[in-house]
């Protein structure tokens, strides 16, 4: 038999502190929820972000390339799988204003569903996975698909490996 979760569960205010940090795009903020030694994974591009360092290059390059923000689908769900386990189906919505993947920028607006599943340490974000589809955001950009070697650069680059120009690889 499986415990109940409470609710509301105690690591809601976290999370809705760490969404609304995010949306302002407050840097500071958006790092005080996360634990120091998180991981961010981005399942599209293949690129994993680790520690402080790496989920402030994983949300530089989102805001950056797209000044998004993250709102919750008109029909998405979310649910508090066990005590430190959250999973949402939201959307980001923004407009592509910096280089993503080597792409320029586009002026084009996108509405990109997707899954993340969050994981919770002593209380802050400890793991995110994001699961969406690569070439539904590429396609609103007026894109074909993603050019393998800067898919390459990015994974380096979000592991902290240097390669090559930034501006062209990612922000």
């Amino acid at each position: 038999m499986t415990a109940a979760i409470p609710d509301p569960h105690p690591n809601r205010p976290m999370l809705l502190r760490h969404l609304a940090a995010e949306n302002a795009h407050d840097m500071e903020g958006t790092l005080a929820t996360v634990h120091p030694d998180c991981m961010f994974r981005d399942f599209a591009t293949g690129q994993v972000f680790h520690g402080l360092a790496g989920a402030e290059r994983h949300y530089r390059q989102w805001w950056e390339a797209f000044g998004n923000v993250v709102e919750r689908m008109p029909d998405g769900a979310a649910w508090w799988i066990d005590d430190e386990t959250y999973v949402a189906q939201p959307q980001y919505v923004g407009r592509h204003v910096g280089p993503f993947l080597g792409i320029a920028p586009t002026g084009q607006s996108f509405v990109l569903p997707f899954a993340v599943f969050v994981r919770f340490r002593g209380g802050l974000l400890a793991e995110e996975r994001f699961y969406y589809d690569l070439a539904t955001l590429l396609r609103q950009l007026g894109q074909e698909a993603p050019d393998p070697a800067m898919l390459a650069q990015a994974r380096d680059w979000a592991a902290g490996q240097p390669a090559g120009d930034q501006r062209v690889r990612i922000v």
